[in-house]
């Protein structure tokens, strides 16, 4: 069951969603279905810090994941 990741064509509610075989994924925030599915990256956790393997503009973050950031 892989893990992907979405943006809500309606809210633009960024999450993470572990999806089973042929689940209907709809945005937590607001429930609409119309989703893009996002690119993702795996990131690598040194100490306090993590780093999107991807490289990121947020690479000053101190935060422990992306999950808040928004764009």
């Amino acid at each position: 069951m892989p893990i992907y990741e979405y943006r809500c064509k309606g809210c633009g509610c960024r999450f993470e969603k572990l999806v089973r075989a042929d689940e209907k994924v709809r945005c937590p925030e607001c429930g609409k279905a119309s989703l893009d599915k996002l690119f993702s990256v795996f990131g690598v956790k040194s100490g306090d810090k993590f780093t999107p393997s991807g490289g990121s503009s947020c690479s000053s973050c101190s935060a422990s994941s992306c999950e808040g950031c928004k764009s």
